[in-house]
């Protein structure tokens, strides 16, 4: 498992590209008896591989594709290497999320090889994609695809970096929607020495900010943190220390929980700019709806396999950013998200612990051997 995990770490697939990933992937599945498609959309990749033809479907989701290395020159070890030192294993990706693929992969070894029966279907659905743009189009056209097809994934574990300090100390069982934004404010450009002939977008904005800034949007609930809204980026100024822009543009983001929607985020907002009598263009994305799995067939699965093999039950939550598992849940899936530590994924000298790995692999074989029970 870890040989096959440096070999997924030296492959530079810097998002949206797998650049070989899936080869080595499919290599393994198919000795399994899986049947492999590759499915291409525009500059993106995926992966779909099924095995069995009887009962609910069970689906490992996942992503080879990982984010930029940063100045490689501050890492520790070459981020593409594969490096160990001592129980930590260096890469771009390691964390986020190839240590997951490599652990599911020998834990369906393990599976298949006691049960090549099982009671219920196995699939492993891979993109390239994860970390770009949605709207290049992957995994969601994939489940517009099947839904046309009338074809259901039952049951799926994403094995996105959900825990903290152990493996399994946290289980992601819904994710908060994703609603962006860009807005210009806009004002009337001048000479700085005339206040009088100038209406400045950045004082405006001054007054927006602190109003966004102070507004409940909701309290969340029991699973969901509060909305959060959060400003990533403010641009202004004509490059002269003399002149009054006449336009700021700003780029915002609601993580948003079940007790919002993004219609009312939009217009909650845009009451705002209004009673502030902000001349102004805004246009919204959004990213993702929040979901939540409410039935416990997975869920309990998930649970008691981390009791049995970590000793210890795991917070179930829906904190975190976004993951491929909101496009699943079209389907009314039950979805539970389960992988390595997030503590150092997107940053320099990413790693993980490859004690902590093999826990990991364990929980995951557990997890297919209490559906084989569960799913009778």
């Amino acid at each position: 498992m870890i040989e096959f995990l440096q070999k997924l770490i030296r492959i530079q697939s810097i998002s949206p590209r797998d650049e070989g990933c899936f080869d080595l992937i499919e290599e393994r599945l198919k000795k399994l008896n899986f049947s492999c498609e590759r499915i291409n959309y525009l500059n993106v990749e995926n992966l779909y591989a099924t095995y069995g033809t009887e009962g609910k479907l069970f689906c490992f989701l996942g992503h080879t594709d990982v984010v930029p290395t940063g100045p490689i020159e501050k890492w520790s070890h070459p981020p593409f290497s594969g490096n160990i030192d001592g129980d930590l294993l260096y890469g771009r990706g390691t964390a986020d999320m190839k240590a997951s693929i490599a652990a599911f992969l020998e834990s369906l070894e393990e599976f298949i090889s006691s049960e090549p029966n099982p009671n219920y279907r196995i699939a492993v659905l891979l993109t390239s994609n994860e970390e770009g743009d949605a709207a290049d189009g992957f995994i969601d056209k994939i489940v517009e695809d099947m839904i046309e097809k009338n074809e259901k994934i039952d049951l799926c574990l994403v094995g996105e970096p959900t825990s903290y300090k152990k493996i399994g100390d946290s289980v992601r069982i819904g994710r908060r929607g994703s609603l962006g934004g860009s807005l210009k404010i806009i004002g009337k450009q001048g000479h700085i020495a005339y206040p009088e002939n100038v209406k400045n977008p950045i004082f405006s904005a001054s007054d927006v900010i602190v109003k966004l800034k102070d507004k409940i949007w909701d309290s969340g609930n029991a699973i969901f943190q509060p909305t959060s809204f959060q400003i990533s980026n403010i641009h202004s100024g004509t490059g002269a220390k003399n002149v009054v822009p006449g336009e700021l543009d700003m780029f915002f983001n609601f993580r948003y929980s079940t007790e919002s929607t993004h219609e009312k985020l939009i217009s909650e907002f845009e009451s705002i700019l209004n009673e502030l009598n902000v001349e102004h263009e805004v246009n919204w994305k959004l990213s993702g709806l929040p979901y939540l799995t409410t039935e416990d067939n997975l869920k309990d699965v998930v649970v008691k396999s981390i009791e049995t093999i970590a000793g210890y039950s795991p917070d179930l939550n829906a904190k975190g950013g976004t993951s491929d598992g909101r496009f699943i849940a079209k389907m009314g899936t039950e979805i539970v998200e389960l992988g390595p530590l997030n503590e150092t994924i997107h940053q320099i000298d990413e790693h993980i612990k490859i004690s902590e790995l093999w826990t990991l692999k364990d929980i995951y074989t557990d997890i297919l051997k209490g559906l084989n029970s569960k799913l009778v």
